[in-house]
């Protein structure tokens, strides 16, 4: 008698990845999930922060830059009233952002727009890639 167990193969992948999806959102059930959401990206010459942080207040914010790292911290203020159900976060927040690459201090800036808070962290300019030219002899 032969059993084909093949299709039982991918389930202790299946249940990790089951495990892994209850649990976040579990803790986002909890109130517990990352905040504010980022988006970080770069190019040859700036790194880019944006934080959505709606109802945010400029006076609430405190942005501190370390030789590795962007500390956004800040805080949401409750909003007043009754709720059958409440998603939208409120309270202290704090989000550390590794920075792999130096920094240009001088012309680092912060604008906030509708919401969104840009941090552009322009590089170094000794850290900017160069192509170097091979010659032959």
């Amino acid at each position: 008698m032969v059993i084909d167990f093949s299709a039982f193969y991918e389930l202790p992948r299946l249940i990790d990845r089951l495990a892994a999806e209850g649990e976040s959102s579990f803790a986002a059930s909890r109130g517990q999930a990352v905040f504010p959401p980022l988006n970080i990206g770069e190019d040859e010459s700036a790194v880019y922060v944006r934080a959505l942080i709606p109802g945010g207040d400029l006076s609430a914010l405190d942005l501190t830059l370390t030789d590795k790292t962007l500390v956004l911290r800040g805080e949401l203020p409750p909003v007043r009233g009754r709720y059958y159900r409440q998603e939208r976060r409120t309270g202290p927040f704090q989000r550390v952002v590794l920075l792999n690459v130096p920094i240009d201090r001088d012309r680092v800036h912060a604008a906030m727009r509708d919401g969104v808070l840009e941090v552009v962290l322009p590089k170094a300019q000794q850290e900017r890639l160069r192509t170097i030219h091979i010659t032959t002899r």
